[in-house]
């Protein structure tokens, strides 16, 4: 598997490894069932930090575009194919955005919305007034 990570470009590392995987699925150069190196392997291959490597798999197997197998290893999830076309940071967006249309128009202020989007965020309770 050839994966040439930028450390000098402006996308995160993590995010890199992420893309260069997705793509290698979708060009069938992984093809569904493939063996993936091991974290440390890897991260020791591409010189980069384990946890690097780790959160790039971990949002790769939470898209489904891997999947661990205890301690036989990381394989090519057989939906791969499909599940690289999903992209849910657009979808993220496009809910948020849309939830932030519905409070603008029942006449909440930015700034209402930021709080109350911090105080979910961390699982507070709304203030009372």
């Amino acid at each position: 598997m050839e994966i040439a990570i930028n450390t000098e470009g402006q996308s995160p590392l993590f995010a890199q490894l992420v893309e260069q995987i997705k793509q290698r699925v979708l060009d069938k150069s992984l093809a569904p069932g493939a063996a993936l190196p091991s974290i440390r392997q890897l991260a020791n291959d591409l010189q980069l930090n384990n946890k690097t490597v780790a959160k790039a798999y971990q949002l790769l197997e939470r898209d489904q575009i891997i999947q661990t197998k205890g301690y036989r290893g990381t394989f090519v999830h057989p939906d791969a194919i499909a599940n690289c076309t999903i992209d849910l940071a657009a979808w993220v967006f496009a809910q948020l955005a849309e939830t932030i249309e519905t409070l603008r128009g029942a006449g909440t202020t930015d700034s209402e919305i930021r709080i109350a989007f911090a105080d979910a965020m961390h699982n507070r309770q709304a203030k009372e007034n």
